[in-house]
C-alpha cells in the first residue's frame, strides 16, 4: 500500500506536498517503463484471505489485534473491523503445484490461527459475508483502532457529509443508513495477485476484466446480510456502496466510485490506471515521504513511489494495478472480485479459472474489446453478482463483430476446453490444473456454488421449521462440518 499510516491528522500543506510526489511519482513511472529490462521476469501468483473471526456460538468475535500480537505471524495482518483479519501468502511460480503450495500454506495459517483463537473461545472462518451477522457488530468499539483505519475513516465520512446509504435489492431487500465505514469489513475476500509482463499489461488486464464476471458467479459466497436475502455476491453492491462518499445531488461531473469496475477499457498500458487514480479521486490520506523518484529513475535506480502506491490503495477497482519496486520492480494485477472460502481447494479452483480463462481471450482480446463496448462488461459484472450463475451475459463472437445475450454457464463451458488448452503451454503440473478445473465442472454440471449451496441448504432448514435466525446458524454450522473435510463445495452435502 506504499507509506505506513502513522497519524490520522493532516494539515492543507500536506495535501499540497502529497499532490506534488503524485505527479511526480507518475513522471518517474512513465520514464521507468521506457526501460526495455524493467518488470522482466518470471510469473507468479500470490494470494491474500480476509477472514472472519467468530465465537462458539458462531456470531463475529471482535479479537483480531489479540490473536495478531499472540502469533508473531509477518504476513498476518488485522483488518478494518476488529472481527476481521487478512493473510498474505508469499507469491509461488506459476510453474509444477503453485496452488498446492498455497492450499498447504493458508490450510496451516487457519490451523495456527484457530489454535490460538480458541483461547477466546473462537475460530477463524473464510467466507465472503458472515451469515450471522447482526446490527449491533456494527457500533463505534467496531473498526480496528489503529491510525490508518482511523484516517480512512474519518476522510471518507468528512468527504461525504451524510450517512452512507445502504440499498440492496434481492429477495428481501435491504435498506438502511450507516454514520461509518465499517459495513465495508462486511465483505471479506480472496484476491489473487498475477505479475504479467508490463509490455502485454493492456492486454492481460483487459483479458481480466471480460472473464472476472464469470469467474464472479461461480465463486459467489455471500447471499445473505443481517438476515435478508440479497444477491448471490452481496460483497460487490455493499462494498461500493458502504464507502460511497458520492451524494445523489452531485451529480455535475457524474464522478465515479471510488470502488468500481473500471472506466473503460485500457488502450495503452498500465501508467494510465495509474493516471486514472490521481486525476479522478480525491486524496484521503496525505503521508508523505522523503523520496525523490524522478532522481532515483535518472540515476539508474528503482523508486519506491511509496505515495502513488498510497493512492492506489485507496481506490478499489476490483482488478486493480500494482506496481511492486521489489527485485528490480514489476507490475502485477490484484484481482480483487473473488470471495473468500468456502475451501482453500475452492479458493484455488477460482484462481485457475480467473487467470486460464483469462489466458483464454487474451489473443483475441483486441478484437473482443472492439466489438464489446466498456459498459456491456461492467453490466456484465454486476449481472453475475447479483443473479450468479443464472445470469445472462452479453458476449462477444470470438470470429464475428456481433454480440449475442447468452446463459453465463454456456459461456463458462465453452472456456474450459479452452482454458485447458491454454495452461499446457505453461509449466503447470497437468494434473495440478485438471484437480481445480474438475472442481469448477462440478459445480457447472450440478449448478452448485458456495451461494447456492447456502441458499439452499437455508430453505430446507427454513421448511422444516427453524426460523430465518435459527436458520442461519444451522446453515453455519454444516458450512464449516463441510468445510472441515477440506473437500470442494460440488461435492458437499444438501442433507439438513
Amino acid at each position: 500500500m506504499g507509506l505506513a499510516v502513522t497519524r490520522d491528522d493532516f494539515k492543507q500543506e500536506d495535501y499540497i506536498a502529497f499532490k506534488a510526489q503524485l505527479h511526480s511519482g507518475l513522471a518517474a513511472l512513465k520514464r521507468l517503463l521506457q526501460r526495455e529490462d524493467f518488470g522482466i521476469g518470471p510469473c507468479t501468483i500470490g494470494a491474500e484471505v480476509e477472514y472472519y473471526i467468530i465465537d462458539h456460538k458462531l456470531n463475529a468475535l471482535p479479537r483480531n489485534q489479540e490473536i495478531l500480537a499472540q502469533l508473531h505471524e509477518p504476513c498476518l495482518t488485522v483488518e478494518l473491523n476488529r472481527f476481521n483479519l487478512e493473510y498474505n501468502s508469499p507469491p509461488q511460480p506459476f510453474a509444477d503445484f503453485p496452488f498446492r503450495t498455497l492450499e498447504t500454506d493458508l490450510h496451516n495459517i487457519q490451523q495456527r490461527l484457530n489454535e490460538i483463537a480458541q483461547q477466546f473461545q473462537g475460530q477463524v472462518l473464510p467466507i465472503g459475508i458472515l451469515p450471522t451477522l447482526k446490527h449491533r457488530d456494527f457500533h463505534t468499539s467496531t473498526m480496528t483502532d489503529i491510525p490508518r483505519y482511523r484516517a480512512l475513516s474519518r476522510a471518507l465520512r468528512d468527504r461525504r457529509g451524510a450517512p452512507f446509504r445502504i440499498d440492496i435489492d434481492g429477495a428481501d431487500p435491504l435498506r438502511m443508513d450507516m454514520e461509518d465505514v465499517t459495513l465495508e469489513g462486511a465483505s471479506t475476500s480472496y484476491q489473487i495477485h498475477w505479475r504479467i509482463p508490463p509490455h502485454q499489461f493492456a492486454a492481460y488486464f483487459n483479458a481480466v476484466q471480460l472473464v472476472t464476471p464469470i469467474a464472479l458467479a461461480l465463486a459467489a459466497n455471500s447471499p445473505s446480510l443481517f438476515g435478508h436475502l440479497l444477491w448471490d455476491e452481496t460483497r460487490i453492491a455493499l462494498f461500493k456502496q458502504s464507502i460511497d462518499t458520492r451524494l445523489p445531488l452531485q451529480i455535475d461531473w457524474h464522478h465515479p466510485p471510488r470502488v468500481s469496475f473500471g472506466e473503460g477499457w485500457v488502450r495503452e498500458g498500465v501508467w494510465e490506471l495509474f493516471a486514472e487514480a490521481v486525476a479522478l479521486y480525491p486524496v484521503i490520506m496525505p503521508v508523505t515521504g522523503t523520496e525523490n523518484p524522478l532522481q532515483v529513475v535518472e540515476e539508474g535506480g528503482t523508486p519506491e513511489l511509496e505515495e502513488l502506491r498510497l493512492q492506489q490503495g485507496t481506490t478499489w477497482p476490483w482488478n486493480r494495478a500494482i506496481y511492486d519496486p521489489a527485485g528490480g520492480g514489476h507490475l502485477r494485477i490484484e484481482m480483487r472480485a473473488l470471495p473468500s472460502g468456502p475451501t482453500s481447494i475452492d479458493m484455488s479452483a477460482n484462481a485457475l479459472f480467473l487467470i486460464g480463462a483469462a489466458l483464454a481471450v487474451q489473443e483475441d482480446i483486441s478484437h473482443f474489446t472492439r466489438v464489446l463496448p466498456f459498459r456491456y462488461a461492467e453490466q456484465n459484472f454486476y449481472r453475475a453478482a447479483k443473479y450468479g450463475i443464472e445470469a445472462n451475459l452479453i458476449w462477444p463472437s470470438r470470429y464475428r463483430a456481433e454480440l449475442r445475450e447468452v446463459p453465463l454457464l454456456e459461456v463458462a463451458l465453452q472456456l474450459l476446453p479452452l482454458i485447458r488448452e491454454k495452461l499446457l503451454q505453461f509449466p503447470l503440473n497437468p494434473q495440478e490444473a485438471e484437480r481445480l478445473l474438475q472442481a469448477i465442472q462440478g459445480r457447472i454440471e450440478r449448478r452448485i456454488t458456495p451461494a447456492r449451496w447456502q441458499r439452499q441448504m437455508l430453505a430446507r432448514l427454513e421448511r422444516s421449521g427453524s426460523s430465518r435466525e435459527e436458520a442461519l446458524h444451522a446453515m453455519l454450522a454444516r458450512y464449516l462440518e463441510e468445510q472441515a473435510r477440506q473437500r470442494p463445495v460440488c461435492d458437499w452435502s444438501l442433507e439438513p
